[in-house]
């Protein structure tokens, strides 16, 4: 099978959250399993074109109003990666914005370019994919130029919309339609007409053959009022076009095993390496030295989505009160809004068992998961969440709200038969997450119970290739179609 991935981010080469681990993992898992698969994303500035091949100089691509001028660069075989380079537009700090301008004015413009290159890409290749596979707003231009405009060459190729976070749309003001190059009509016609202003999300939805998101919790999550966003009452009526996909984790980063940034390596067989990481990670974050005192590692970006008013904001946040109510040691690495990383250097001050590296370095990241006994994820909504499934192939139990992907993918913890992979709550307040982070840490000091509930997670299956093969069973209904 013949599949294009077209994405705004690519691990290793652009990334701000998991959408990129996403794209990659699953592009290679599919490659691995047998098919051809290429993938197309912008080559933004901080991608050098030293490790590149150029594949097309001035490649003309017709944007409606203008022809742009790109060049084309490739790397890799299977997967084939592509990148799509015009230094006006790509040729800047970031992906979707800088740190003055968070989200640039021309994205539409930026981003249906992406779109409208995957047709240019394929004609030049004479490569026609069985599917074109989209993630998120930004490339889910494609399925409507596909539906619309595209049908002359592509006549047998389906599409695919992953939502990967349906709080990012791309919503535009209407002025900014003239940017994509399409007829006026195609304003309503398209369905991007969202109360006046363009919604690139909804368009794309309502053109693609197939939308999935990544994970079943989620899909059912983002058709009610709160985690839709505005789209929920589209998403309740595609019935079952809609589809819920757990993500995997990458194996080959991301394993206790092999891993190449801890200072040693373990196994479900044998945990000695993870007491050993425990002591680096006291070390590394100058905490007393202590076997018998647990550890609560957190990582990720201190955004809203993630819970970090119900953990630090001052007076509401619990985070103080875990500092002082428990024994534990608490880690966190992590950057975002300034009041929270002011408010997280504050509290590292006042209490000496609570130690933040603001910012983001990945040898820290898996030292934390390998050093840790608990990982706190109180995500408001998490469409999957891959640190949480980290944490488990890693002995560590996740401390997690109930919602998208922590749902599917943390077994809580049942007293009747002591089995669990963590702990989950179920109603959201910083009391909640105060007293069910003390109720995780009760059984610290129960050994057998800790013990079993790390192996049941470290040896459940959380490889991309389960996933990939639920990818593959939607493409080859698609085509079956």
């Amino acid at each position: 099978m013949k599949i294009l991935m077209v994405s705004s981010e690519l691990s290793p080469f652009a990334k701000t959250g998991g959408l990129a681990d996403a794209v990659s993992a699953l592009s290679l898992a599919l490659a691995e399993m047998g098919h051809e698969v290429k993938i197309l994303i912008p080559r933004y500035y901080s991608i050098c074109r030293d490790n590149l091949k150029l594949y097309k100089k001035s490649q003309l691509i017709n944007i409606g109003w203008s022809e742009i001028p790109v060049d084309f660069y490739e790397y890799g075989d299977n997967p084939k990666y592509y990148f799509l380079d015009y230094e006006r537009l790509y040729g800047r700090e970031g992906i979707y914005g800088s740190a003055f301008q968070p989200d640039y004015p021309d994205n539409p413009l930026r981003f249906s370019l992406l779109s409208r290159a995957v047709f240019a890409l394929c004609r030049s290749l004479s490569w026609f994919p069985d599917v074109i596979h989209s993630h998120d707003w930004a490339s889910a231009l494609a399925p409507v130029l596909l539906k619309y405009f595209e049908q002359k060459d592509f006549s047998k190729c389906k599409s695919l919309l992953t939502i990967h976070n349906m709080g990012y749309q791309g919503r535009y003001p209407y002025a900014a339609f003239r940017l994509l190059g399409l007829p006026e009509e195609y304003f309503s016609r398209a369905h991007f007409d969202y109360y006046g202003t363009i919604n690139f999300l909804q368009a794309g939805i309502m053109a693609s053959d197939k939308v999935n998101t990544v994970s079943p919790t989620y899909a059912k999550e983002i058709q009610s009022q709160e985690g839709g966003f505005g789209l929920d009452g589209l998403m309740r009526v595609l019935g079952d076009k809609l589809e819920g996909i757990v993500n995997g984790a990458d194996l080959n980063e991301w394993n206790p095993i092999s891993d190449r940034y801890i200072p040693f390596n373990y196994s479900a067989d044998d945990l000695s390496g993870k007491k050993k990481c425990k002591e680096k990670l006291q070390e590394y974050f100058n905490l007393p030295k202590n076997p018998e005192v647990p550890i609560v590692g957190m990582v990720g970006r201190l955004a809203e989505q993630k819970g970090i008013h119900e953990l630090f904001e001052p007076v509401y946040g619990c985070m103080a009160r875990l500092c002082i109510e428990t024994n534990a040691q608490f880690v966190l690495v992590g950057s975002g809004e300034s009041w929270c990383q002011d408010e997280i250097k504050s509290l590292s001050e006042r209490y000496p068992n609570f130690k933040a590296f603001i910012g983001y370095k990945e040898e820290i990241s898996h030292l934390v998961e390998a050093g840790s006994d608990y990982f706190l994820m109180p995500s408001r909504y998490e469409p999957c969440g891959l640190n949480q499934i980290y944490s488990m192939i890693y002995g560590t139990l996740p401390i997690v709200h109930s919602t998208g992907g922590l749902n599917d993918t943390v077994q809580n913890y049942n007293e009747k038969d002591s089995n669990g992979t963590g702990f989950k709550f179920y109603d959201y307040s910083p009391e909640i997450i105060l007293n069910t982070t003390k109720w995780a840490l009760s059984f610290f000091n129960n050994k057998e119970v800790i013990y079993k509930m790390q192996q049941t997670g470290m040896k459940k299956d959380f490889s991309w290739k389960k996933s990939a093969e639920a990818y593959v069973k939607i493409y080859k209904s698609l085509l079956q179609k």
